[in-house]
């Protein structure tokens, strides 16, 4: 496994929420799954939840670029309101039932203990602080980047540049850990040391070839690194 990570040059770390804490997958499988039942007798062996899971994972490559193309158009900001609008109707429902990824809350105890922690989501405030209220994840971490803190969204790097302000500490010195290629990238173009995880929407083929520093299967296996010492 690739390995190029400096501990040494670790001073904050700077999470994804969507395929790196929470188990998203699984939630919108389990939500499509229950659209799809009236289709049952359409699919392979009745298999609802595998239908579901092909599909998810067939779509969430081009949901990504379609993502990085909004941001380089300069239209998430654009567009991004009118979604928050819809998730303020809502209530905070988008962050409602989203299951931790295992190992996640251990992992967080750990870290916290050693380095200052933040989240850049492309999630919108109010959704980004229900999910972490409702896990009881807010003490953890110093700051939280939503999808507008900063005047770009990632795969832009303005908003690992804020969390660097908002921590005082030099985006050389961060740690992005996320689950896709945006999440890379915007590290990297901030100038900060980048960790992949697989345990959400990227592929290792597509993580490796972005040029992560490190791909590891969890947030919980980067801690180990971490923590270990372990090369």
């Amino acid at each position: 496994m690739k390995n190029t990570l400096n501990r040494d040059l670790i001073e904050a770390i700077v999470f994804d929420i969507d395929g790196t804490l929470a188990d998203t997958d699984d939630t919108y499988i389990r939500q499509l799954a229950t659209w799809l039942k009236p289709f049952r007798r359409f699919m392979p062996r009745g298999d609802v939840s595998g239908a579901a899971r092909r599909i998810v994972m067939a779509l969430e490559s081009p949901a990504n670029a379609f993502v990085a193309t909004l941001d380089k158009a300069g239209l998430d900001q654009i567009i991004g309101p009118a979604i928050d609008f819809l998730y303020q109707l809502r209530g905070a429902r988008p962050a409602r039932g989203m299951h931790l990824i295992a190992g996640t809350r251990s992992s967080l105890n750990t870290l916290s203990q050693r380095y200052p922690l933040a989240i850049a989501t492309a999630r919108e405030q109010r959704s980004a602080y229900a999910f972490l209220q409702e896990h009881d994840l807010s003490t953890y971490f110093d700051c939280v980047a939503s999808a507008r803190s900063a005047r770009r969204s990632k795969p832009h790097p303005a908003p690992i540049r804020w969390i660097s302000e908002q921590l005082n500490v030099d985006p050389r010195n961060l740690l992005m850990v996320g689950d896709t290629v945006i999440d890379t990238r915007a590290g990297q173009a901030a100038g900060a040391q980048t960790a992949a995880v697989l345990s959400g929407f990227g592929l290792r083929k597509e993580l490796e070839a972005a040029d992560a520093d490190a791909v590891f299967d969890s947030v919980a296996e980067l801690t180990a690194w971490l923590v270990g010492g372990e090369d």
